[in-house]
């Protein structure tokens, strides 16, 4: 962390620009709750014309998605070590995003703890705030409970368009996707752009 942070994460504080932050023009993808990082690093290797903004909570998840973007000299991938919902909030303005990636978050299965859960009415509307025209936010589960709370959100929200069963080939096959197909669940895979 202390060696390769400096290198990777954005400002503390302002406004996401795309120049300043990146030291380059190009489209932006923001990844909510990395986890280890292989999708994120993944993502930068396959996509080096963009730019990919993981934000992840968990410092040793951190670290190692660092250490698997170092050998590949990554310069494309970026980090904001905290909650993804002040970012959104606060720091990135109307239409900046190209995409949003939102891959195997907390399922919170319990209905009593339903409303933790990240895909909510007043998410889905900033999300489709900060998506530029024809952005796409992706979402994966493995959690069956959370694949239907997805629909339903999506459903009540009506300002998305959605598609199933699209999985990015650049993503890989591991960590909770890797968990959950061992245990023998399916993986619903969402690609939401917005209505026009």
């Amino acid at each position: 962390m202390e060696r390769l942070l400096p290198r990777h994460q954005v400002p503390p504080e302002g406004m996401l620009d795309a120049q300043a932050w990146f030291g380059r023009t190009a489209p932006v993808v923001l990844e909510i709750g990395s986890g280890h990082g292989a999708a994120a690093v993944a993502y930068a290797a396959a996509h080096p014309d963009h730019d990919l903004l993981a934000v992840e909570v968990h410092v040793p998840g951190v670290a190692r998605m660092l250490a698997a973007a170092e050998p590949l000299a990554l310069t494309n991938l970026w980090v904001e070590r905290g909650d993804a919902m002040p970012l959104l909030t606060d720091r990135v303005p109307s239409g900046s995003l190209a995409a949003v990636h939102l891959f195997f978050p907390d399922p919170w299965p319990k209905a009593k703890h339903a409303k933790r859960r990240f895909v909510q009415q007043h998410t889905l509307t900033l999300l489709a705030d900060r998506l530029a025209p024809g952005g796409v936010l992706r979402i994966a589960t493995d959690h069956a409970v959370y694949a239907a709370h997805v629909r339903e959100q999506v459903a009540h929200h009506g300002g998305w368009d959605l598609v199933e069963g699209e999985r990015p080939d650049w993503r890989p096959r591991d960590g909770f996707e890797a968990k959950g197909l061992a245990a023998g669940r399916t993986v619903a895979e969402f690609a939401l752009t917005r209505s026009r």
